[in-house]
């Protein structure tokens, strides 16, 4: 059985994992200007692509090399990205596999959808612990709780 001071070691540690993964209004946050945009391994065209991203996808900047940012996304994955092809939209991407859509900020409001882990929705705004999203369909706006998002 581990010892309390091993498990207050574990529990700090994994606090501040996390906390390197959930933005603050501090940090610098861009989403994706464009459909199908490059993350690189280095600033430039000539490095490898990492990933492809979608329109919206938010990410938090890094560091900034001339016209290149060094970004980490949701999952902590890092990488660059051409500032020409990002924008200060915001946007917020589901973190939870399957998540509700609500008609209002809580519970207790109807269900008007569900998202999935990945999916990135454009932020309207925000209310307490509560985010209002454009809807999916593209039809209204919807709210999400916002410790189930990622974003801006």
């Amino acid at each position: 059985m581990p010892s309390m001071a091993h498990v207050r070691r574990f529990m700090t540690a994994a606090a501040l994992a996390l906390a390197t993964l959930t933005p603050t209004w501090a940090q610098e946050l861009v989403s994706v200007r464009n459909p199908n945009v490059n993350m690189r391994a280095g600033p430039g065209t000539n490095t490898e692509v990492l990933w492809k991203l979608a329109q919206g996808y938010p990410l938090q900047v890094l560091e900034r090399r001339g016209n290149w940012l060094r970004v980490q996304d949701f999952e902590g994955d890092q990488g660059w990205i051409a500032a020409s092809v990002t924008t200060n939209v915001p946007h917020h991407i589901v973190k939870g596999t399957r998540v509700n859509l609500r008609a209002g900020p809580g519970t207790q409001h109807a269900i008007v959808g569900t998202v999935n882990y990945g999916d990135v929705l454009r932020t309207t705004r925000r209310q307490g612990d509560w985010v209002q999203v454009q809807h999916p369909s593209g039809r209204g706006t919807a709210w999400i709780a916002s410790n189930l998002v990622w974003g801006w």
